[in-house]
């Protein structure tokens, strides 16, 4: 049976990461096994996710929130997760009925912790209130102030968490914050939030121009041996990375004119590129970069697959420089304005223009991100991808991101 997954960050007040919810999917979501019952579809997914997924790669050693129906609950599917790392989420559309209470006890008792999903109060609901440990509240439902701070108002004395999700900008954000709210959802953190100042901070000028540098037509590596000399920190990472085990030369890479020649040209583009992110990205939320990083490797893969190799890099871009507007504070256009980027990459960035063939593989790469299993089907179909090939690929990049991250952190 195929595993399908997602995961979204859930922040903290100071925009770190606490945890992230898992969004599994199945193929009976498609009606590819008839008359077999979704429950124990959902169920068989929720096994076969450890066995197919690396536990630490899917969440960093934080806790996951995985959604269940009423039939997992009864079932105990959760039990194969660990209690310490596991939070059940327990779906809106499940009734607070004699069962279910007594199921969700005893996950408690086992040591798991207990969310309410899209809560909304009604008294029946008061039993689970007891129960549980963390609460989420939809932001896109609940718009005005009046309705968060009444929630807010009736949750804090019981010291439930209150999560907001589908939180989309910053104030909302901001709002939540001065309400109690503590922890987060959405993609605020993606979102720009522009610099008052015209002027962008000479440090992430520096690595803008290493980004313009790394991505003419042609690398100039005398121009780029200078600029990486001229950062003290990029310079140590690139040696540090080409002395690093995995390499195994039969003598220590010295020199940053010796360590850009012995990388290679693509090799070289892409690290560098995702050091100058990450140094960008310094000040910002972390999971940014590692948002970025993953859609970069995702395209990356799903170029192969469908038969775009020779557009990889291009592909790679177009999910690593997605988000450099949220990381600079600048509009997205403006930057990539003055990099020297293959019309290509720029017009699929951008949108609204002309169709570029890279566009299907990074509007497949975003619905799979979101947990829109069925739109980024239809993606891949029209890109020649099966759907368990994308979701091995995004596993695989998931997993890739963590050993590229630190060798460029």
């Amino acid at each position: 049976m195929d595993s399908f997954l997602a995961r979204q960050p859930i922040f903290d007040p100071q925009s770190a990461v606490y945890a992230y919810e898992l969004l599994f999917r199945s193929a009976a979501d498609k009606n590819w096994f008839t008359g077999q019952d979704p429950d124990q579809a959902s169920g068989k997914v929720i096994h076969s996710s450890v066995l197919d997924f690396d536990w630490e790669s899917l969440t960093g050693g934080r806790r996951a929130f995985v959604n269940l129906t009423r039939q997992g609950l009864l079932a105990g599917w959760v039990k194969v997760l660990p209690p310490e790392k596991a939070v059940v989420e327990v779906l809106e559309t499940v009734a607070p009925d004699p069962e279910v209470i007594a199921a969700c006890a005893e996950l408690k008792r086992a040591g798991y912790l207990l969310a309410l999903d899209d809560f909304v109060y009604a008294p029946e609901y008061e039993p689970l209130l007891a129960l549980a440990d963390f609460v989420k509240i939809d932001f896109l439902l609940t718009k005005e102030r009046s309705q968060r701070e009444a929630i807010a108002r009736a949750l804090l004395p019981r010291r439930i968490r209150m999560l907001a999700e589908k939180v989309e900008t910053r104030e909302d954000l901001a709002q939540g914050r001065e309400l109690g709210y503590t922890l987060f959802q959405g993609y605020f953190f993606c979102r720009p939030e522009m610099l008052a100042t015209k002027e962008i901070p000479p440090s992430r000028l520096a690595y803008l121009r290493l980004l313009q540098e790394l991505h003419r037509p042609e690398v100039g590596f005398d121009r780029l041996e200078q600029i990486v000399k001229q950062d003290l920190s990029l310079s140590v990472k690139l040696l540090r990375y080409l002395n690093s085990a995995a390499f195994r030369w039969s003598s220590r890479v010295s020199t940053i004119r010796q360590a850009l020649a012995l990388l290679g040209e693509r090799p070289l583009r892409q690290w560098a590129s995702v050091a100058a992110f990450a140094s960008l990205g310094e000040g910002r939320p972390a999971e940014l970069v590692v948002t970025s990083l993953v859609r970069a490797l995702f395209c990356e893969r799903l170029a192969a697959c469908a038969g775009l190799a020779g557009a990889q890099l291009d592909l790679f871009l177009v999910g690593l420089l997605s988000a450099l507007d949220a990381l600079v504070g600048r509009p997205l256009p403006e930057l990539l304005a003055g990099l020297s980027l293959r019309d290509e990459v720029r017009d699929t960035l951008l949108g609204g223009g002309r169709p570029t063939k890279l566009a299907p593989i990074w509007a497949l790469a975003q619905t799979w991100e979101r947990g829109d299993f069925v739109a980024a089907e239809a993606l891949g179909q029209q890109v020649s991808v099966p759907t368990r090939t994308i979701a091995e690929t995004y596993r695989q990049a998931l997993a890739q991101a963590d050993a590229v991250q630190s060798s460029a952190a």
